[in-house]
């Protein structure tokens, strides 16, 4: 038996069948290409970045943002959510007044401290508090018992001076008829004369002093100098008043009519002085701090001076102040009313919009819809604005409602009664 020989092969010749490639073309084992993955995603997202910015169709941003509006709970509704409820008014034609505003005081057209014109103990204070007391009404009484001897004592005198008199006057009718037939001398007759004329300034005098003891009696009545308010008592009876006492027996302050004196600034003054001048009475109207009306006057005067470190000039406007709304001392906020325009065009105040650049409002159109009209306001008075340009009487504005508007929403208008119904001048 023999044995065969194992089919190997010889190192040579496997060197010879393999073939032989360069060193350089075969990967380095130390540097593996593990991050050639992350290059194409990048490129990926590039490109399509580079197609959804420049060359894919964009959708109008005030359509997507109402869209987006209508499918998120609480946003903006947009035209998809059907029409929007609004409270619209029309313009209308009317007056409106120019008001020149500010502050002033209720100031007593008079204010007079009563006191004593003679000295006594003040026996009786006939008023109260806070009375409304009338001209001539008696407030106080002074002892008079001391003016009423002066007065009596005065009386006496001027009978005993007048007996005088007339002794006198029959002594010189006796001389005028003896001087002619020279049996008295001429001197005596002058000096009878004189002494005639003496007493009778003697009874003068005394006539004088009876006059200023009644007129004292009548000091001893305190009364009212003018009709007014009646202040708070500034002396008790019982007290020894005087005529120099500084404090006087009360303060009366006259309150109907009363005015409000108040200042405006120097800008103001000549189209109000023209108007003074032609003849016109211009109204003036109180409020309070709140904006209530309190009264209505006229105004009476302006000051004569303007004052330089203020730049304004001070005005007075008298009230009839029946109802005592008007206080003296009172703050009060005043508007002049300087011009009055007639048939302009009238819109409510809170139908105006304002940004930064412009005056607008929400026009309403005959198919239901808004568009934004740009309007020009002059005069607002109250709750009323003058349009000057923008709108026409019978234009229909939103008042309520505007915050869910934009240009071209559909709208379901509820008209305003209130503002429809005022009339038109």
């Amino acid at each position: 038996m023999s044995l065969e020989k194992p089919n190997t092969l010889d190192p040579q010749e496997v060197q010879e069948t393999v073939p032989s490639f360069p060193m350089t073309e075969l990967p380095s084992p130390g540097k593996p290409r593990r991050y050639g993955w992350l290059w194409v995603v990048i490129l990926v997202l590039a490109g399509a970045g580079v197609y959804y910015f420049y060359f894919r169709p964009h959708a109008n941003p005030a359509k997507a943002a109402a869209t987006d509006a209508v499918q998120m709970p609480g946003g903006r509704p947009g035209r998809s959510a059907g029409a929007i409820p609004v409270v619209a008014v029309r313009a209308r034609k009317g007056d409106i007044g120019v008001y020149d505003p500010g502050i002033g005081s209720v100031i007593p057209i008079y204010t007079v401290t009563v006191k004593s014109q003679i000295s006594g103990y003040l026996m009786q204070v006939l008023y109260e508090e806070g009375q409304i007391v009338r001209k001539g009404d008696l407030l106080a009484q002074i002892d008079p018992r001391p003016y009423q001897v002066m007065l009596e004592n005065a009386q006496a005198g001027l009978a005993r001076d007048q007996a005088n008199l007339e002794n006198a006057k029959v002594d010189l009718q006796r001389y005028q008829t003896l001087a002619p037939l020279k049996a008295i001398p001429e001197q005596t007759l002058a000096t009878q004369e004189a002494t005639v004329k003496q007493q009778q300034a003697i009874v003068q005098a005394d006539q004088a002093q009876i006059d200023n003891a009644k007129l004292d009696l009548t000091y001893c009545h305190i009364i009212a100098p003018i009709t007014g308010r009646a202040g708070l008592r500034l002396i008790d009876p019982g007290n020894y008043v005087t005529p120099n006492d500084a404090t006087g027996l009360v303060v009366i302050t006259q309150i109907e009519p009363i005015s409000v004196i108040f200042p405006l600034a120097e800008d103001l003054l000549p189209p109000i002085l023209q108007k003074m001048r032609a003849g016109a009475q211009l109204k003036v109207e109180a409020y309070d701090r709140d904006m209530h009306k309190l009264a209505e006057g006229w105004l009476a005067t302006v000051d004569n001076q303007i004052d330089p470190t203020t730049g304004t000039v001070k005005f007075r406007a008298n009230f009839e102040n029946h109802d005592g709304k008007l206080f003296p001392n009172q703050f009060v906020n005043v508007r002049l009313l300087v011009e009055e325009k007639q048939g302009v065009t009238l819109i409510p105040t809170a139908t105006v919009q304002r940004n930064s650049q412009v005056t607008y409002v929400y026009l309403v159109k005959p198919d239901s819809t808004v568009t934004v009209r740009t309007i020009t306001i002059d005069t607002t008075e109250g709750d009323d604005a003058e349009v000057t340009s923008g709108l026409v009487p019978g234009d229909e504005v939103v008042m309520t409602g505007v915050d869910k508007l934009q240009e071209g929403s559909k709208v379901r208008a509820q008209r305003s009664s209130e503002r429809s119904s005022r009339g038109s001048s």
